[in-house]
């Protein structure tokens, strides 16, 4: 399915489909919103969560955390309706671009993962950087969407 990597100037200017996997078998991804154009996400992708999202027109992911295959939104029922995916130059990195309606991408019931900035300026060391919520209210109540699974926030 996916054509061998065998020199850069197939990968960087060919038209066959060729990612590069790290090392842990998997691939960076980045996830928009079709409609804002927002960041929603960053994830990652191994062979089979590809492959599933290029057939299945929604998107799949690896979990680090679970090592396992994650259908995003399967249990808060945002599906991620994939509309575009994009991969960059050297094949290293995906960008997919989604319609999650009026959902949310993030387990802990923002819509996007970003939402949260940090302050630019000076840095003062004897203190802790006070992060600013981008995003005042969530969109579902993580505790009652994910009551019957493991707890992905738990450190």
């Amino acid at each position: 399915m996916f054509k061998k990597r065998e020199n850069v100037y197939d990968i960087e200017e060919g038209d066959l489909l060729s990612p590069k996997f790290d090392n842990d078998g998997l691939i960076p991804v980045i996830t928009t919103c079709f409609n804002s154009k927002e960041i929603l996400m960053h994830g990652y992708m191994n062979v089979e969560a590809l492959k599933l999202t290029i057939e299945t027109k929604e998107a799949h992911y690896w979990s680090r955390s679970r090592k396992s295959i994650w259908h995003k939104g399967k249990t808060s029922g945002f599906i991620q309706k994939v509309k575009e995916i994009r991969i960059d130059d050297d094949q290293d990195a995906i960008w997919l671009t989604v319609d999650i309606g009026k959902g949310s991408s993030c387990h802990v019931g923002y819509r996007s993962c970003f939402y949260r900035s940090i302050p630019l300026g000076e840095i003062d060391n004897a203190r802790q950087i006070k992060m600013n919520f981008e995003e005042k209210e969530k969109k579902f109540d993580p505790e009652e969407v994910y009551k019957d699974q493991p707890n992905p926030t738990k450190i």
